[in-house]
């Protein structure tokens, strides 16, 4: 394990960026259940005496190792905001000795226990040393094998991440330079007739470029992103005039709902780009927000020419470019959707309304 030291104590960024899961989650309580289960049957097919009494000695063996496995879960999730701070190395060795402290303790306190009780003749002091190094050397053999995978699957997941965040950096730095060009002509007219709006238009995409800049692991508020969102179609709307109608219907979804940025102006864009400038006469952009589930999701929707059907490059390029943004945040739970006829373009976002810490 290569040492990776985290600068600050107890902040929820490095927690999350710690190798070690967090064995409060039920979920993982769950599996660790099951997996010391199958344990468990595997080491009583081999022990001695199986064939004698199979039952007796799975149920014994499987109490024995859920007390170690349950035990052990319980002191890393209570442990886990101390060990984040520390280097993954340092991290790893502390987690290794505490799963053998626990597994000495418990494995003492219970061979103790089968001394004292009378339905376990065969079992006496003598054999107190045998029982325990028997016990913490498969401790020792299964933590080293878990925790070594829970470390790799880490650095595994670190590389998807970084690798992920190299291309959606490479794609969200690139505003359409269409756009920058039409905004900085719109700005330019607007200079002398209306300096006031100019000035307005320039603070807007001053806000969207600093927001394109932010750092990929970083998320905004749900309102934010709307903020931009607006800023963006005034820019816009400086451009199109009464071509550009936009709807909003937004009042239900939970505005501290942390997304990553700017997941709404690409799609906003793509509409606009592919949607209102084609047409004459322009159109009207829909954009709605419902919770439902647990699930946030926003659908926009704008007009189609009718010939492609909104199947352009560009859009495709946008929306995998947030499909992946979501998945990387969200995970399986969040994703994107995409409804095109002949008179609408449809496309809706989903994810967790309520998020882990």
């Amino acid at each position: 394990m290569s040492a990776v030291t985290t600068p600050a104590a107890g902040k929820p960024e490095q927690v999350e960026q710690f190798f070690l899961p967090s064995f409060c989650d039920v979920r993982l309580v769950f599996a660790v259940v099951v997996i010391t289960e199958l344990l468990a049957f595997v080491l009583a097919l081999v022990s001695p005496g199986i064939l004698d009494n199979p039952w007796e000695n799975l149920g014994l063996l499987s109490l024995f190792m859920q007390w170690i496995a349950l035990t052990s879960a319980a002191v890393l999730c209570g442990a886990r905001s101390y060990l984040a701070r520390l280097g993954n190395m340092s991290a790893g060795i502390l987690s290794y000795l505490l799963v053998l402290l626990v597994t000495a303790a418990v494995s003492e306190m219970a061979f103790w226990l089968l001394v004292s009780s009378k339905a376990f003749t065969a079992i006496n002091s003598g054999q107190h040393l045998q029982f325990l190094l028997r016990s913490l050397t498969i401790s020792t053999v299964i933590a080293a094998v878990v925790l070594r995978y829970l470390f790799i699957q880490h650095q595994w997941r670190q590389q998807l991440q970084a690798e992920a965040r190299s291309r959606i950096q490479a794609l969200q730095a690139r505003i359409r330079p269409h756009f920058l060009f039409n905004s900085m002509n719109t700005i330019a007219a607007l200079t002398r007739t209306r300096p006031e709006t100019a000035e307005e238009a320039i603070q807007d995409l001053a806000d969207l470029f600093r927001a394109s800049l932010n750092h990929m692991h970083e998320r905004m508020t749900l309102a934010e992103e709307l903020t931009l969102a607006r800023r963006y179609l005034n820019i816009e709307a400086l451009r199109l005039g009464d071509r550009l109608q936009v709807e909003w219907d937004m009042d239900s979804v939970p505005p501290d709902t942390r997304v990553p940025p700017l997941i709404l102006q690409p799609l906003l864009e793509n509409a606009i780009y592919h949607g209102i400038e084609p047409l004459p006469e322009g159109g009207l952009i829909r954009v709605t927000g419902a919770v439902g589930h647990g699930m946030v999701e926003i659908t926009i929707t704008n007009p189609v020419t009718g010939q492609d059907g909104g199947s352009h490059e560009g859009n495709r390029i946008a929306q995998d470019n947030i499909r992946q943004r979501l998945g990387l945040a969200f995970g399986a739970s969040a994703g994107l959707e995409v409804v095109s006829s002949a008179d609408d373009y449809r496309v809706s976002i989903r994810f967790p309304e309520t998020q882990p810490s």
